[in-house]
Parts: C-alpha cells; sequence; structure tokens
C-alpha cells in the first residue's frame, strides 16, 4: 500500500496531496466524533463529512494515478488537476462548515446562507463533472498506451462519475434522496442508507466508484491468463461493464419504485 501511495505522489503530486488534505480532515473528524453530542438528521454532525473527505481522497487519488497515461495536451491536465483541487476543497469546506454549524449541507434552503452554501455546492459538483467529461473525451480522441480492457475501464469508469452526477442532479430536483420514506428516518448501518423507503444514495455510489472498479476490472483482466488475446479480453470486460452497468440501474429502478435497497427488520436498522 505504500508504494502505490508513493507511485501517486509521483504521478501528481498536487492530486496526491489533496488526498492527503482530506485524509488529515478525515482524522480530525474522526477524532471529534466521540466528544461531540449533538446529531444532524439522526447522526453525529461529524459523519457525513468524514465519508465525504474518506470519497474525495479516493477520488483525488485515482485521478493522480490516471492523468499521466493521458497523452492530451498539457492546459488540459493542468485544468483537470487544479480544477479538481479547487472544487473538492470548497465542497468539504461547505459540508464540514455546515456541521460545524448544527445543520445540514444537502437541500437546505432554511436561511440565505444556508441556500448559497447549497449553491455554492451544487456549482462546484457541476464543474467537477464537467472536468469529468473534458477527461473522457480525452480519453476517446487520444490513444492512451493502455491495454484496451484496461483503458475501456478508465473510460467507463469516467462515464459512471458523470451518471452519477446526474443521479445526483435528480436528488436536488427532488430535494432529497429519499422515495417513500424521508431523509433522516431509520437507515442501514454504517451507510446509513434509508431502511425503509428508496434512496437514490446507493445507485449514486455504484456510479461513481465505477470510476475505481471497472478500471480495476479492466486491468486485472489485461493481466490474467484466462483469457489471452485482446479481443477476447475485451470481451470479457463488456460483460462485467454491462453486468454493473444494469446492477446500478436496478438499483435506481428499485429506489425510485420506494423501495429499500435491503428489506431488513426493524432489531438490525438504526436512525439516521
Amino acid at each position: 500500500m505504500l508504494a502505490v501511495l508513493r507511485e501517486i505522489d509521483r504521478r501528481d503530486r498536487v492530486l496526491s496531496r489533496l488526498g492527503w488534505f482530506q485524509i488529515a480532515l478525515l482524522i480530525a473528524m474522526l477524532a471529534a466524533m466521540p466528544f461531540d453530542p449533538r446529531t444532524i438528521l439522526g447522526i453525529n454532525p461529524w459523519i457525513k463529512p468524514a465519508k465525504f473527505a474518506a470519497s474525495i481522497a479516493i477520488y483525488a487519488w485515482t485521478l493522480a494515478w490516471f492523468l499521466p497515461h493521458l497523452t492530451g495536451p498539457a492546459w488540459a491536465k493542468a485544468l483537470v488537476r487544479w480544477g479538481t483541487c479547487v472544487a473538492m476543497t470548497v465542497e468539504i469546506v461547505c459540508i464540514g462548515g455546515q456541521s460545524l454549524r448544527g445543520t445540514t449541507s444537502h437541500f437546505n434552503d432554511a436561511t440565505p446562507l444556508d441556500g448559497a452554501i447549497f449553491s455554492v455546492m451544487g456549482l462546484m459538483i457541476l464543474f467537477s463533472t464537467g472536468l469529468d467529461a473534458l477527461l473522457l473525451v480525452l480519453f476517446f480522441r487520444r490513444n492512451a498506451p493502455l491495454p484496451p480492457p484496461y483503458l475501456w475501464g478508465i473510460r467507463l469508469g469516467l462515464a459512471g462519475v458523470i451518471a452519477g452526477g446526474v443521479i445526483g442532479v435528480g436528488m436536488v430536483a427532488h430535494q432529497g434522496h429519499s422515495y417513500g420514506g424521508t431523509d433522516g428516518g431509520p437507515g442501514l448501518p454504517v451507510v446509513h442508507w434509508n431502511a425503509v423507503g428508496g434512496d437514490l444514495r446507493p445507485a449514486h455510489a455504484l456510479a461513481l466508484h465505477a470510476l475505481q472498479i471497472l478500471p480495476l476490472v479492466g486491468y486485472s483482466i489485461s493481466r490474467g491468463k484466462l483469457v489471452r488475446t485482446s479481443p477476447r479480453q475485451v470481451a470479457a470486460f463488456a460483460t462485467v461493464a454491462l453486468f454493473y452497468a444494469a446492477l446500478t440501474g436496478a438499483i435506481l429502478w428499485q429506489a425510485l419504485a420506494g423501495h429499500p435497497l435491503l428489506p431488513i427488520g426493524n432489531a438490525t436498522i438504526q436512525a439516521r
């Protein structure tokens, strides 16, 4: 693991530092949890920003790993690198700041300040999604020197992030992530996804983390010994990618229909 982190730092120091900044915030938030008795929507106020900090760190390090593969123009790489740093830093500051104030960060327009903060967060996510779209175009237009399954994994992973952004827009339009239930009701342990109604967040998470999962699958297939020829490797990867897309779509449909991801009993759910 240390070798991977050193390689990430070698590939892109700016995005590597962004990831480490998020890890530092994550540690600070985890340390604050036992000493903060407040709750927001039924959970400790630092749980949500801690999850976002971890997710942003993974995202930043993933981009740092992929950017050197790209043969596109230097200005495009610089825009993605520094644009991601600005967008993700503003995002975590908004989320953490609202937790510090003791209120929700998303879908909150209770006061002009809350509405302004949520609007800024929305603009940052739109900007970040635009950067992902730019990367996707460049990875299609420029032939990166990578095995085809791995290259397709990066391409479809970026497409997944964009799809996750579309699901996020749906949450904003709905002014919440729950269907057939309410935000802040009983939720699954650890992740706190709605346990009594539909929740868009599982499909949102699957789409976003396609950026890590699909390239890893593509790389593993290209390095494996079971499928040796390039066309068959691409076919094998396509099968996995189609299954992943179908699974994400099915979970999204289930949420929109108002059904929880896991129909579990009251004994195993907790307040969110």
